[in-house]
């Protein structure tokens, strides 16, 4: 078995918008008498479980050995562009898959539909699977998950005279409207700073909304998207949102929840053990419920996966240990120690069950199984796009423009498209 630590750790996955220049390839493939395994910004607080799992492998399969290293969160963009274009990347790589799909455009990743059996694929949550494809080719076995769910304050909420937060924006603007009426504050805050949070962005695909077509162009300019547009705008101008959403980014709706100022806040499990120490009175009539959708059902994951480089010159030992780490037994154990979510359906299962039988779950171990129980409706909301950035920025501005009452809401979707394709 595998060493399982009860540490928590705070795991956070932003989608972070990126613009790659790729570097021209040179030198020869790497060759290494180990496999090397890099993962990121996982030391010290894993480095136990980690040692355990590489020697488990390792005595399974003697022929093989496992460097590993870890690298912090902010140097690994840079580190793998350049080890991959000089052909010296590791052999086993944990990103996201953001960034990953960016490098998949340039055929940087063994292709694993050919090493992995449909057995091996099948393991995996099928919506989850995807994130590690781009256009119908998988490069990325999926690892550990965070999926977002709705804190929320049950005694503002109490005050206001709701029994149950709300699981859909149709019943977010009734929550918004009684917590304003009758506390005085705001139910809750959602940033419309281009630069920060994709929130609202994905609350457009939840609505029903395509973000993009098939050749990269905008395909928001329609009836759903301009119903999108008009619901926020409707809460803005109805005074049912703070005016700082159009300055202040999420670092802020958090600082509100903390403050007893808001009553609901969409963030992950995790956020409760920081919540416990910042704000203990507010932890103390906090709870956790499914994070809020629209029409489609559809629920929002961060993923992490690991990739093969095309490169590495010992590809089905790569294989086989990433598809070692991100086995049942050991995503379980990872997810236990993590507090984290596994990607097999498997150990999904095995994780709700164990959770579901504990006599003394925590108020975080009932987070993480509101965010298990939703994962079979998770996915990654927002295609990978090299300007995703410059989409934000035009859906962004234009919705603030249409709430500040400088555009119509009819103005600001198509503008909003006219400017996504003229700069994309």
């Amino acid at each position: 078995m595998l060493h399982r630590r009860s540490a928590l750790r705070t795991l956070c996955y932003g989608l972070i918008g990126l613009c790659l220049t790729w570097l021209t390839s040179c030198g020869a493939p790497q060759t290494s008498d180990s496999l090397e395994f890099w993962t990121m910004q996982l030391k010290p607080e894993f480095t136990d479980y980690f040692t355990e799992l590489i020697a488990d492998f390792e005595a399974e399969n003697p022929e093989i050995t496992v460097q590993w290293e870890d690298v912090p969160w902010n140097a690994m963009e840079a580190k793998i562009l350049t080890s991959v274009s000089a052909r010296t990347a590791p052999d086993v790589v944990n990103l996201n898959p953001k960034f990953a799909s960016q490098l998949a455009t340039r055929n940087a990743w063994l292709d694993l539909d050919d090493a992995l059996t449909p057995e091996d694929r099948g393991e995996y949550l099928p919506k989850i699977w995807q994130a590690g494809t781009l256009n119908d080719q998988a490069f990325g076995v999926p690892w550990y998950l965070t999926t977002q769910i709705t804190v929320y304050n049950e005694a503002l909420l109490t005050q206001a005279g709701i029994a149950t937060a709300p699981a859909t924006y149709e019943e977010l603007t009734t929550v918004a409207q009684e917590v304003k009426e009758k506390t005085g504050k705001y139910a809750f805050f959602v940033t419309f700073v281009p630069e920060d949070s994709g929130e609202v962005l994905e609350s457009l695909v939840k609505m029903g909304v395509d973000l993009v077509d098939e050749t990269g162009k905008a395909a928001f300019d329609t009836p759903a998207g301009l119903a999108a547009f008009d619901y926020w705008v409707n809460l803005y101008q109805s005074q049912l949102l703070p005016p700082e959403v159009l300055t202040q980014g999420h670092r802020y709706a958090i600082d509100l929840y903390q403050a007893g100022e808001t009553a609901l806040l969409g963030t992950s499990a995790q956020f409760l053990g920081a919540i416990a120490t910042n704000a203990p009175e507010v932890a103390q009539v906090s709870a956790a419920a499914p994070q809020i959708t629209g029409a489609t059902g559809k629920k929002t994951v961060a993923v992490m996966n690991l990739v093969v480089p095309r490169d590495s010159d010992r590809p089905k030992d790569a294989v086989k240990f990433a598809l070692y780490v991100t086995n049942s037994d050991n995503q379980l154990a990872f997810a236990q120690a993590a507090n984290v979510l596994p990607s097999t359906q498997t150990a999904l299962q095995k994780y709700i069950a164990f959770l579901s039988g504990k006599p003394d779950v925590t108020p975080l171990e009932q987070a993480i199984k509101v965010g298990a129980e939703q994962l079979p409706d998770a996915e990654v909301l927002i295609p990978p796009m090299d300007n995703l950035n410059i989409l934000q920025k035009a859906i962004y501005e234009n919705l603030q423009a249409a709430m500040l009452g400088q555009k119509t809401v009819e103005e600001a979707v198509r503008d909003a498209a006219a400017q996504f394709n003229g700069a994309s």
